[in-house]
């Protein structure tokens, strides 16, 4: 038998995905990103509104027809109603890109269990219910894959962001221990790490200039990542073209982390 020519590998038409976070910055860039590989996509924020604007952002840029809907990370019912819409409106949920999450600088000294406990539901807890609700439906529908947003800080300590950096660092093992607990139901389960983008999650960084020269100057390729470095990682795990693979993090960072 001939091989199979690697272009269509990475094709997802006829696929069917939710996004959670996908209002805006980088969730809005992989949603879109989805749609112009040829999947169908649910788009999920926990407002409708910018929701909505990234729905008619796929059709009047690419032509293309998704879906809106409000799906609130950190309220059960609304992760239930949520899924159950995207079941409703695609008949099925082949991928399910996690990338809902929140951040907020503060000193560790000054750290209150409310912060932690928001930062802790959205970025670490909410994942791991959406991904239980998504596996649900993948257990009954021969598989899928599941893609989490993990962090550099995943793997590296951050100053001013204990409760993110405990949170995206339980978000790498449990992406591990999710990919070999369902790996024999057919459902793939990785994740990719962004270095340093700045978007509206992460710009109280970039807001100061001294930090920003220093941290640029310790990135090999010497620029901060745009969220378009994001997308092709993220259809790869999705696709046939990774079907081999389950519990890896891409760690997407211009190379910082091989250089300390």
């Amino acid at each position: 038998m001939e091989p199979e020519l690697v272009f269509p590998q990475f094709s997802l038409t006829g696929k069917k995905a939710l996004v959670t976070g996908a209002g805006r910055g980088i969730g809005r860039a992989l949603a879109l990103g989805l749609v112009h590989a040829g999947a169908q996509v649910f788009i999920t924020d926990c407002d409708m509104d910018p929701a909505l604007e990234v729905v008619n952002e796929a059709r009047d840029l690419l032509g293309r027809t998704a879906h809106a809907g409000v799906l609130d990370v950190t309220a059960q019912e609304s992760i239930r109603s949520g899924f159950a819409k995207a079941l409703d409106l695609m008949g099925g949920l082949d991928i399910l890109v996690n990338n809902a999450g929140m951040e907020q600088v503060c000193d560790s000294l000054s750290v209150t269990e409310s912060l932690w406990d928001k930062i802790m539901g959205v970025n670490l807890k909410g994942a791991f219910f959406c991904a239980r609700a998504a596996g649900k439906i993948m257990a009954d529908h021969q598989g899928g894959t599941i893609v989490n947003l993990c962090s550099l800080t995943s793997y590296v300590g951050v100053p001013t962001a204990t409760p993110y950096t405990s949170s995206k660092s339980g978000l790498l093992g449990m992406t591990r221990a999710l990919a070999a607990e369902w790996a024999p139901k057919g459902i793939r389960v990785n994740g990719i790490a962004p270095g340093y983008f700045k978007t509206k999650l992460t710009e109280v960084f970039y807001d100061n200039d001294d930090w920003t020269c220093a941290m640029k100057e310790k990135i090999p390729m010497g620029r901060f990542g745009h969220v378009q470095d994001l997308i092709g990682s993220v259809v790869f795990l999705c696709s046939r073209a990774s079907a081999y693979i389950t519990g890896q993090v891409i760690t997407i960072d211009g190379g910082y982390l091989s250089s300390i």
